[in-house]
């Protein structure tokens, strides 16, 4: 029996090709409002979409089903999936051509959100946002390029791929981790640089296009402490001052995972969540932890924001394509054809 009730403000994981017993009866507790996929998730195509459709069929509305999914590195499925170039290689595209390199990542983007919608995955965490200074491994070539004018005019060109196969987009990792050095996942990284530094370069992409026309914004586990002692992520100053505030962002802000390293310093996964929601994050990522994914949904009782049910509704693509629709579709043959060049 499907069950009705809002989405909350939660998103977990599961572990692996099919759900639980377990997995069912917490993805139905009324805090929870996603759930975010991994490679463990996929073992073939027809597999992935059973448990997508199974996740959606548990609530009314729908839990929103999400992955990182960016293309390099940081692709979770790839056998039957498009490879996806770096967007390191359409940075480096656009130095000999920025016609080529933005035709480029529009339909990186297309194929990207077509593939994943075809399956019924409702978001992936993409465009990455952040500059490549070439201080931070975790980024790297996952940035557009160190330039900040080149990476918003690609990131925004990505974007319009997704919007035009139907899908939102999420920038990250707000305001910016390539210039910090340590990697938020297993340390507590610092930026020291001044506001204006980081308005000027980093945060150009946000107020720029593509930042007008963002879904959603995740921000970073990092600490700019010559701003503001708390991590961007539990910073009312960034995210309501800045975010909210200055850039008059109004989509939903997803705070990074919250049994990352960088998460600990606001306490326990209870006191983390509420650190988070405080400071203006609408849905928070739990994963890898379904222990802590339990802890938090036991003990902790937020006050929801009466706008999140209207900022998760955004995010919902109005209809999913057939798999086999695709190889058909002239106009995703002729992204997928374009992406061949980059292979």
């Amino acid at each position: 029996m499907i069950q009705t009730m809002p989405l909350g403000p939660v998103m977990c994981d599961v572990a692996g090709f099919a759900l639980t017993d377990a997995e069912r009866q917490r993805l139905v507790h009324p805090l929870v409002g996603g759930v975010i996929l991994f490679t463990r998730n996929f073992q073939d195509s027809g597999q992935l979409a059973a448990l997508c459709r199974e996740i959606h069929s548990l609530r009314s509305p729908a839990l929103l089903i999400a992955v990182d999914h960016e293309g390099g590195r940081v692709q979770r499925f790839r056998q039957g999936f498009t490879r996806l170039p770096a967007m390191r290689e359409l940075g480096r595209l656009y130095v000999r051509s920025p016609r080529e390199a933005l035709g480029c990542a529009q339909d990186v983007g297309f194929v990207l959100a077509a593939e994943l919608l075809a399956h019924e995955i409702d978001l992936s965490f993409t465009p990455v946002l952040d500059l490549d200074y070439g201080h931070s491994s975790v980024i790297g070539d996952r940035a557009f390029d160190a330039d900040p004018q080149i990476a918003a005019l690609l990131a925004h060109a990505l974007s319009m791929g997704l919007r035009e196969a139907g899908m939102g987009c999420v920038g990250k990792h707000f305001p910016g981790h390539g210039f910090a050095q340590a990697d938020s996942h297993v340390a507590m990284p610092t930026d020291s640089r001044d506001f204006d530094a980081i308005w000027e370069a980093d945060l150009l992409p946000y107020r720029r296009e593509p930042g007008p026309s963002l879904s959603g914004v995740m921000p970073a586990h990092v600490i700019y402490d010559s701003i503001d002692a708390f991590p961007a992520g539990f910073s009312h100053f960034w995210l309501q001052d800045v975010l909210r505030g200055r850039l008059g962002f109004d989509g939903v802000i997803f705070s990074d995972d919250l049994t990352m390293e960088g998460a600990t310093v606001a306490g326990d996964i209870v006191a983390r969540a509420t650190a988070a929601t405080q400071a203006g994050c609408d849905m928070v990522l739990v994963c890898n932890r379904p222990d802590l994914a339990d802890d938090l949904l036991a003990r902790w009782q937020p006050e929801i924001s009466p706008r999140l049910a209207d900022r998760l509704e955004t995010l919902k693509p109005a209809q999913y394509p057939a798999m086999e629709s695709l190889s058909v579709d002239q106009r995703f043959m002729q992204a997928w054809q374009s992406l061949q060049t980059l292979a």
